[in-house]
């Protein structure tokens, strides 16, 4: 599958509001993969199928990472929000001919993070946090560092992100935690 026929899948596939949300996210990562000297048709092919189910009925989504038990991994026991990218990244595999792991990973671990994040990665996760639509306090905020320093605008997204879902009192998917975690890590001076 090649950029524009990811394009016009999703076009078909998602509703207006998720599809402008997808094209924003597009935009952001090539944008991103220019500033980074990441591969930018990787980034576009990646951000253009981030949420490609994310409109699935739940059941369905469950039903996905069940019938692809090895893939999907542990990924039914982690918080329904996040299902979505799983399952994405499931169909681009098995569906819609993606074979890049890179791509796949870009796509699954774009709500999460994940520890040892790739420059896709982090490129996909933060294009989805601060793409032209997003209008939440921080944004403006998370992206004057995106245009900075892709490492600390990911930690900081992650952080807010952490720190978000422990104020709703939801779950937080520990590899968000983990990712966090590795980022900061990686930040401090060796001693």
């Amino acid at each position: 599958m090649n950029c524009e026929q990811a394009e016009a899948m999703v076009k078909k596939a998602l509703s207006k509001k998720r599809f402008t949300h997808t094209v924003n996210v597009r935009d952001a990562a090539v944008a991103m993969a220019r500033q980074y000297g990441a591969d930018e048709q990787k980034a576009a092919l990646a951000a253009l199928l981030h949420d490609a189910a994310k409109e699935l009925p739940k059941e369905e989504l469950l039903q996905i990472l069940r019938e692809n038990a090895i893939i999907a991994g542990d990924a039914e026991n982690s918080p329904p929000p996040v299902w979505h990218g799983v399952a994405a990244s499931i169909l681009a595999q098995t569906r819609w001919g993606v074979e890049d792991k890179e791509v796949l990973d870009a796509i699954r671990y774009h709500t999460t993070g994940r520890p040892g994040m790739t420059k896709l990665d982090k490129i996909i996760f933060l294009s989805d946090m601060i793409s032209a639509e997003r209008s939440y306090p921080e944004v403006e905020e998370l992206r004057r560092l995106a245009r900075q320093d892709l490492d600390t605008a990911v930690t900081v997204a992650l952080r807010y992100n952490v720190e978000w879902m422990e104020a709703c009192g939801k779950t937080i998917d520990p590899l968000s935690r983990q990712a966090l975690d590795d980022l900061e890590k990686r930040a401090r001076p060796a001693e």
